[in-house]
């Protein structure tokens, strides 16, 4: 049976699916929190005893640092939301089918993107 007349992945298929998105979901959590602690945690370097100018550049490289790891947890944490929103889209059966063909979206893309809800197809239309 070709995939184009296929209407959705078998329970089978969306198990594996279910079970590629938990792994996922549990190693973006777990990095998420390696974001948070760095971000949380203030590296105090012993920088009062140095030069003023040194002071300064260290600080500003900890402004820097703590945005950019702020970017980092707003990224992994919308990561994680659109795991789980696939993971509605498995109970509700509709995963894996492309949000603009409403075909199914191919398999190996799947694997690799768990969350697509666009085929290649419809996302080289968006270029």
């Amino acid at each position: 049976m070709s995939i184009e007349n296929t209407s959705r992945y078998s329970d089978k298929d969306l198990e594996k699916f279910r079970a590629i998105i938990l792994q996922k979901i549990d190693k973006a959590q777990h990095d998420l929190e390696l974001i948070k602690s760095a971000y949380m945690n203030d590296h105090n370097n012993g920088t009062e005893d140095t030069s003023p100018t040194f002071k300064a550049f260290d600080e500003g490289s900890q402004v820097m640092s703590k945005e950019s790891n702020s970017q980092l947890a707003i990224r992994q944490e919308k990561f994680i939301r659109d795991l789980k929103n696939a993971l509605i889209r498995i109970e509700n059966k509709t995963y894996g089918i492309c949000r603009v063909t409403g075909k199914l979206i191919n398999k190996k893309r799947l694997e690799l993107v768990p969350h697509a809800t666009l085929s290649i197809e419809a996302k080289n239309m968006q270029k």
